[in-house]
């Protein structure tokens, strides 16, 4: 693994910089005053839970509870927040979510926008609490608490202000919301919107394509939770272009475990390992969220050029949009 990646980070500065969640359990008085004075926003906090006692037991620190005191005085100075809630089955869902939500919303317009998603559970987990995975009834049911509360914080606020992550879609077989659902998509490192904001952003580009005899293969790697989008983008492309061949290749993730199901939590060695022998046609495509910020490294620690040699086969990197999606298939530009 990256050596960054033993880091364990909860900074409040870092969440100002670069968006990074924190849970404010190590933060001091001081640095409350020093965000207040120098308007230090927006802060990005792990709630998971507003209840003390759960809040405790669930990040294992006695001052876990009494650290939510804080998000009072950031509210008050009119600070900028964004929340998430980390959600773990039969622990702060059901009852115990409805409660956060509501408690949370307390601190609108301040907290801007708060994500529920789901724990990601490894296959590394011998000697840690039981947790459970979400079953797509749960999902369901997590779902209808968040259409609840968006419907009524709307109607007060203007603002859906509580968001679902897009794996809770997956796992429920439901459609992603459409783009007014998401705000301007405050929540989108999160996971929250990228699947509905990259289809329109495809949709958009794709309707300006004219269409011709472009002849070129190509091949797109990515995990379970884009892969069924991937191909339908891929398929309309086909359409417009009989001559281009894009093959798609969904990457289960056995490093972390087949629970894992974003892109940007593949490895390199997984990558090795499945697609070795594929056509891959004059390139493989993967999406940059693979690959450590402005490095070509993936997150256990092998390089794009150890991977090329590997597979014998060009790489391009390709950045989030669907317009940067059709750029890199079709190579009009």
């Amino acid at each position: 693994m990256r050596d960054t990646l033993y880091f364990k980070d909860d900074d409040s500065r870092l969440s100002f910089l670069q968006g990074n969640y924190v849970t404010l359990t190590n933060m001091s008085d001081h640095d409350i005053d020093r965000i207040i004075r120098y308007h230090l926003e927006p802060i990005n906090i792990s709630f998971h839970t507003t209840n003390p006692e759960l809040r405790c037991q669930m990040l294992h620190n006695r001052f876990a509870g009494e650290a939510l005191k804080k998000v009072d005085r950031l509210y008050e100075a009119g600070i900028e927040m964004n929340g998430q809630i980390v959600l773990c089955r039969g622990i702060n869902d059901g009852e115990e979510l409805e409660r956060t939500i509501r408690d949370l919303s307390g601190y609108l317009p301040c907290l801007q926008s708060v994500s529920v998603v789901p724990v990601g559970l490894t296959k590394y987990r011998d000697g840690l609490y039981p947790l459970e995975p979400f079953t797509p009834e749960d999902a369901r049911k997590v779902l209808e608490v968040v259409h609840r509360w968006q419907d009524e914080l709307y109607e007060k606020w203007g603002s859906h202000f509580i968001h679902a992550g897009d794996e809770w879609y997956l796992l429920a077989g439901e459609e992603m919301p459409p783009q007014e659902r998401y705000d301007g998509y405050l929540q989108l490192e999160n996971g929250v919107g990228m699947m509905r904001l990259l289809e329109n952003e495809f949709q958009e580009a794709f309707d300006g394509l004219p269409g011709d005899d472009l002849s070129r293969e190509v091949s797109v790697a990515t995990g379970k939770l884009a892969y069924p989008l991937i191909c339908s983008m891929a398929e309309k492309l086909k359409s417009r272009y009989p001559g281009t061949v894009i093959h798609t290749y969904q990457i289960e993730n056995r490093y972390f475990g087949e629970r894992i199901t974003v892109a940007g939590l593949i490895t390199g060695q997984d990558l090795k390992e499945q697609l070795a022998g594929k056509d891959l046609g004059k390139a493989l495509l993967l999406p940059c969220n693979m690959f450590r910020s402005q490095e070509e490294v993936f997150l256990d620690d092998v390089t794009l050029t150890e991977l090329k040699d590997a597979l014998q086969s060009e790489i391009d990197i390709v950045k989030s949009s669907g317009q940067d999606f059709i750029d890199a298939v079709l190579k009009l530009r």
